[in-house]
């Protein structure tokens, strides 16, 4: 492994753990809510752009990394979920 290569591990390592300690737990959260027939938040929908977000920035990283890809792809998925339950809510 190159230095380059290191340095992505290093950030994807990152990237996965802030993700499962601090981003996950909140998506979850808001899914549970959104699931009960709760609307979603203002800070909610800030929290979901912004995770939304940084997934797209990192898909640059995927192509060398194939476990990333699969990794923002299940993240995009829920934010879909997330969004879809959030709109059906709204409309009642």
């Amino acid at each position: 492994m190159n230095n380059i290569e290191k340095k992505h591990a290093g950030i994807i390592q990152a990237l996965v753990e802030e993700f499962e300690k601090h981003r996950l737990p909140t998506l979850l959260k808001i899914k549970d809510e959104v699931d009960s027939g709760k609307s979603i938040s203002d800070g909610d929908i800030e929290f979901l752009d912004k995770v939304i977000d940084d997934a797209n920035r990192t898909m640059h990283m995927t192509a060398n990394h194939p476990e990333l890809r699969e990794f923002c792809l299940h993240v995009v998925h829920l934010y879909k979920e997330i969004s879809v339950k959030a709109l059906e809510n709204e409309k009642r």
